[in-house]
């Protein structure tokens, strides 16, 4: 009793939108962070229910280089917002246009 891979697909498509949304409507570093860790999130369900769908793992392995390069981006992320914290007391990303050489 399995979900059929319209289910995920569609999950999936719905977790991207509300991930762009976010990107495309916030000014707030943070959450520009958890908009891009949603829509990896959405291509790893993409990722996983075709792997699953087709019977193998390949999908699984990308899903976990995925995860990886999300670790690695919001360790990156964090560092520049307290960068921005540091130099503007605030984390709006339209502050960051005066940070110039």
């Amino acid at each position: 009793m399995f979900a059929p891979p319209e289910a995920y697909l569609v999950l999936s498509a719905a977790v991207f939108c509300i991930g762009v949304f976010g990107l495309l409507t916030r000014k707030n570093a943070l959450l520009f962070l958890m908009s891009v860790e949603l829509m990896l999130n959405a291509a790893n369900i993409n990722l996983v229910a075709f792997s699953f769908y087709w019977g193998n793992v390949t999908g699984q392995t990308f899903s976990l280089f995925t995860m990886a390069l999300a670790a690695a981006e919001v360790a990156i992320g964090i560092g520049i917002i307290l960068v921005l914290y540091r130099n503007f007391k605030d984390i709006d990303v339209t502050e960051a246009t005066t940070m110039r050489w």
